[in-house]
């Protein structure tokens, strides 16, 4: 599984059935570090499993995990956004969520 922070939405009038009424979503991968959460410049497309909206910090799984997700069986999709996180805590300190450093 991956962190993400969801940066927008994905709109694409032209796509196969499967994928009709899916939200999607351009995510950002962030990285943990000791003085929190931080910018990768790497990011994707993900099908929205959870609901998650702008600036949210997600969990994503790509490939056959991606699909396994509830209702995502039959939609053809390499990563999809399995949860929103409430909290995080790493090295036995809780992270600001709302804090993402850029990348450097």
């Amino acid at each position: 599984m991956l962190l993400a922070q969801v940066r927008g939405h994905v709109v694409s009038t032209a796509k196969v059935d499967n994928l009709t009424g899916r939200k999607l979503l351009l995510v950002e991968i962030v990285t943990v570090r000791p003085d929190g959460l931080h910018e990768t410049g790497r990011k994707l497309v993900c099908v929205d499993a959870v609901g998650a909206d702008t600036g949210s910090i997600v969990l994503v799984v790509m490939g056959s995990s991606a699909r396994t997700a509830p209702e995502l069986g039959s939609v053809p999709t390499d990563a999809a956004i399995i949860a929103i996180l409430d909290s995080l805590s790493a090295d036995g300190a809780r992270l600001d969520l709302n804090l993402v450093a850029e990348a450097v």
